[in-house]
């Protein structure tokens, strides 16, 4: 896990502890004595791949620095139903009192993960790879995009500010696609790409003459996409984009693209089930 994404970490563990725990966590606070350590396990109910236990350990140790963790199953393994993904000891007080937050993170996390997996591997024949979208949880893009990686898919840009991408809202207020383009162009490092979203043959070709670094075909039918990508021929890489669910993955990625973007990766995901275990 690289320092940006424990930076993101830290911080929303920060703002989601304030948020349930407040001023204090005032039934265990007022049951548990403060002395009592216990054992606990994270076991997976489901099957999927886990992604976030390094945030769930972060989560425990914010309220117990002596916190003992071992991790059983690595972020980006592949768990069945009844899986023990970590055992780990701390203070009863901090393990009852975290664990809602810690498996906020981690069912999340691994939820992406898990619908990452399923995309990447219906297409691990083909040549194509599985790029995310800025379409994540508020605050949560670095954390998204890390369980994207975990799943075995890969990340587009990670925002507005590491890659320009034109729109349809973009080139018509530049007054078209070549002009876009030059725009962008003339106010960015030259290392920085470019792409540009097209919906007809005709923009495709103005964005090859443009000569961008990637042309997105968003939202078109099969047969169009193929003609695009024939159209393109190698000159920029291509991108598949719009409508694309798990079930028609593979005739666009048999059109010769070479990504296909999934905004379903993260904005619509669902959480892998894990429960947390307290040993008598």
């Amino acid at each position: 896990m690289n320092k940006n994404v424990l930076k993101a970490a830290h911080k929303l563990i920060e703002l989601a502890l304030q948020d349930d725990v407040g001023e204090g966590d005032i039934t265990t606070d007022n049951i548990v004595p403060s002395e009592i350590r216990r054992k606990a396990k994270m076991v997976a109910k489901a099957e999927g791949v886990v992604a976030g236990l390094p945030i769930a350990e972060m989560v425990f140790r914010t309220l117990d620095t002596d916190l003992i963790w071992n991790e059983l199953t690595p972020d980006g393994s592949k768990v069945n139903k009844g899986d023990v993904l970590v055992e780990f000891e701390g203070t009863y007080r901090a393990l009852l009192t975290g664990e809602r937050t810690a498996l906020n993170f981690l069912q999340r996390l691994s939820g992406i993960a898990t619908m990452s997996a399923k995309y990447a591997d219906a297409v691990k024949d083909f040549q194509t790879v599985i790029l995310d979208t800025r379409k994540t949880l508020p605050g949560f893009n670095k954390l998204d995009k890390y369980a994207v990686k975990k799943g075995g898919a890969s990340n587009h840009r990670h925002g507005l500010h590491d890659m320009a991408m034109i729109k349809d809202n973009h080139i018509e207020v530049a007054g078209g696609i070549t002009a876009a383009v030059k725009a962008v162009r003339s106010g960015v490092d030259h290392g920085i790409k470019i792409e540009v979203e097209t919906t007809t043959l005709a923009q495709v070709q103005e964005a090859i003459d443009a000569k961008v670094d990637i042309i997105m075909l968003d939202n078109m039918d099969l047969e169009t996409m193929r003609k695009g990508v024939e159209l393109i021929a190698g000159r920029a890489k291509v991108e598949a984009s719009g409508n694309i669910t798990l079930e028609r993955l593979r005739d666009v990625a048999a059109t010769g693209v070479d990504y296909i973007s999934i905004g379903a990766l993260t904005h619509s995901v669902s959480a892998l089930d894990i429960s947390q275990r307290i040993e008598d």
